[in-house]
């Protein structure tokens, strides 16, 4: 009983822009392969691949969220925050195939051009995959804006999203570049679908399915790119930094940084930072004040641990927020 409960709150935690996006690309991908077997439509083809790819890397990354969400081991003393950069290179992979088999059926259509039927099939559910991929994208653009903690900051939404990206967990990150190119594939498939029959120029739905095939492989570079630097160990964003400093030096006794690290473990930061603190201060208090700090960092939901030193003030001003971000 209590294992099941345990893994129902894991399912809780898992990232709700991950599980969305899969469900939803999974119906459109039944839908779209439906469509494009019966019309023989090679743009259809391509948007139903990418839908495919979508759900599969989706579901995938909703796994490894869930499984980043454990509790560290004696084993795994960190935690399990990596673990989601493994799933999503996984990901990758299966958006590479995608896009490779995208543009050899692509090249095909281009020298062997073929009338479709079904024109308006074809250009109503194209039409629905763009509400559908542009619902998914709101919303994580909402999970970008909820994990970067800036709901009430001004402005309009895709702007905050865009702006605070790299705040974002790797999963977000995902969804948001997928149902971007989503979202415009489906357009530029529902462009040639239309126009091809009424130009008489059948070789645009090639061109549209590599260039939707194209769009695969820049959301496949970048998404591989970030999470490779995040499974060698990558130090945080500055506003991060920035946010830990901050609440280490609000504390009264607390004058000095000597020095600190934070590394990016998933969705989490590992703060390890040796703080000075005033002069003439017992070892008893030093020590409360050290538990202080711990207890007001580890309180941030983005921090997962933190490792506290504490010194007697040098005199010399060692933290400079301008040197230390590299």
């Amino acid at each position: 009983m209590g294992s099941e409960r345990e893994m129902f709150e894991l399912l809780k935690r898992g990232n709700t822009s991950s599980l969305i996006a899969a469900t939803g690309n999974a119906v459109l991908a039944l839908i779209k392969g439906l469509a494009a077997a019966y019309s023989g439509s090679s743009a259809m083809y391509a948007s139903a691949m990418h839908s495919v790819a979508d759900a599969v890397n989706q579901g995938f990354v909703y796994g490894g969220s869930v499984l980043a969400e454990k509790k560290p081991t004696k084993r795994f003393p960190t935690g399990f925050g990596r673990v989601i950069n493994v799933f999503v290179m996984v990901a990758v992979i299966v958006v590479t195939i995608m896009a490779v088999e995208t543009i050899e059926k692509g090249w095909e259509i281009i020298h062997h051009p073929k009338v479709s039927g079904e024109i308006w099939l074809n250009a109503s559910l194209l039409v629905l995959s763009i509400l559908v991929d542009g619902f998914i994208l709101i919303k994580a653009m909402k999970e970008i804006v909820h994990e970067a903690r800036i709901e009430q900051e001004p402005g309009p939404l895709p702007v905050k999203a865009v702006k605070n990206l790299r705040l974002a967990s790797p999963p977000t990150r995902l969804v948001f570049y997928e149902d971007c190119v989503a979202t415009l594939g489906a357009f530029l498939a529902l462009v040639a679908v239309v126009l091809a029959p009424l130009t008489g120029f059948y070789a645009l739905e090639g061109y549209a399915a590599i260039a939707i095939a194209c769009l695969l492989l820049l959301v496949a570079f970048r998404v591989g790119y970030d999470n490779m630097v995040g499974l060698i160990g990558v130090a945080a964003p500055k506003v991060v930094e920035d946010k830990v400093a901050a609440i280490i030096l609000s504390d009264p006794d607390a004058v000095d940084i000597n020095k600190m690290r934070i590394l990016q473990e998933g969705r989490y930061y590992h703060v390890e930072a040796y703080v000075e603190l005033r002069k003439g201060m017992s070892l008893a208090d030093a020590d409360d004040v050290k538990l202080r700090i711990q207890y007001k960092l580890t309180a941030d939901p983005d921090i997962g641990d933190a490792t506290i030193g504490i010194l007697e003030d040098n005199d010399v001003l060692d933290w400079n927020p301008e040197e230390a971000h590299v």
